[in-house]
């Protein structure tokens, strides 16, 4: 049984990590509030985006051909895995790495697969393997702007139309609310071209004045699309990481509150027996001196 002075060197010790876990607790409900308005505003953008590109597309009847969609042999594979730069939120970067990992095994372990890591823990992870990665924008959470991100984008992009990489595949999760997050595998490019619209699902047509001309407004259109999809990718894992560590500091806390309850009635328990034994021995040792 442990003694009272580490009974209660432990309910100390609790005690100022629960201080902190309740401080970390605030910290992330604070920026996931941002980051879960900035995610709902731009998800409406994202899919009318990608709904007039697809009817506008779909309305030229393939009369252009889109580089980004173009369908080819696939050889050379960029993945994209966006992880947080820190730790404490449960398993939201396990997760990541255990999908890109179970990706490549499942479908591209024959490809030449090049790993682009967003987050200092994706980096760390791929880096320590014998995985090509390509870590010049592994910093892109320490604050997420759309300048920054567009960059990257452009990069895959560029990436793909010079055909240094045949496919772009991003990992992330995807925010559905402050306690759950699911993991997403989403082809970037090629991208899935024209959707196939459904009598059910079809739209009313719509009469598109396309100004200056068809070309232009594709060349521009779609570029702009994609950027925002992948913008709109990391906003979502930015969102999940807030409420995953939220959640994860919350769990954390209530469990510390549980074991300072264990560890009071420790303590209390062995206080009383040691207070019980004190009196036991001052009683022998009276009775021993009434019987001298």
């Amino acid at each position: 049984m442990a003694n009272l002075k580490e009974v209660k060197q432990r309910i100390t010790s609790v005690s100022s990590t629960q201080q902190i876990t309740k401080a970390m607790k605030m910290v992330a409900a604070a920026k996931l509030r941002r980051a879960q308005d900035r995610i709902i505003k731009m998800r409406p953008y994202s899919q009318k985006l990608t709904s007039i590109l697809n009817e506008v597309v779909s309305a030229m009847g393939g009369e252009l051909e889109i580089a980004y969609a173009e369908q080819r042999q696939v050889q050379n594979v960029l993945i994209v895995p966006m992880t947080s730069d820190k730790g404490l939120c449960g398993a939201f970067n396990s997760n990541i790495m255990k999908a890109t990992v179970s990706l490549i095994d499942k479908e591209y372990k024959s490809k030449n697969v090049t790993i682009l890591p967003l987050g200092k823990k994706a980096f760390e992870y791929f880096t320590r393997r014998s995985y090509t990665t390509k870590t010049d924008f592994y910093e892109i959470f320490a604050d997420v702007k759309y300048d920054e991100v567009r960059v990257i984008a452009e990069y895959a992009m560029n990436g793909f139309l010079s055909k240094q990489f045949d496919k772009v595949v991003l990992v992330y999760n995807h925010f559905r609310n402050v306690a759950t997050q699911d993991i997403q595998v989403e082809q970037f490019l090629p991208m899935g071209g024209v959707k196939d619209l459904t009598t059910k699902d079809k739209p009313t047509s719509t009469d598109y004045i396309l100004e200056p001309s068809k070309e232009y407004v594709i060349r521009d259109l779609v570029p702009t699309a994609l950027k925002t999809q992948f913008y709109k990718a990391v906003l979502d894992s930015n969102a999940s990481e807030h409420g995953a560590r939220m959640t994860s500091m919350d769990k954390a806390t209530e469990n510390a509150n549980e074991l300072l309850k264990e560890l009071k009635l420790m303590y209390n328990r062995n206080r009383q027996a040691a207070i019980t034994n004190e009196i036991l021995e001052i009683v022998a040792g009276a009775n021993a001196l009434e019987g001298s």
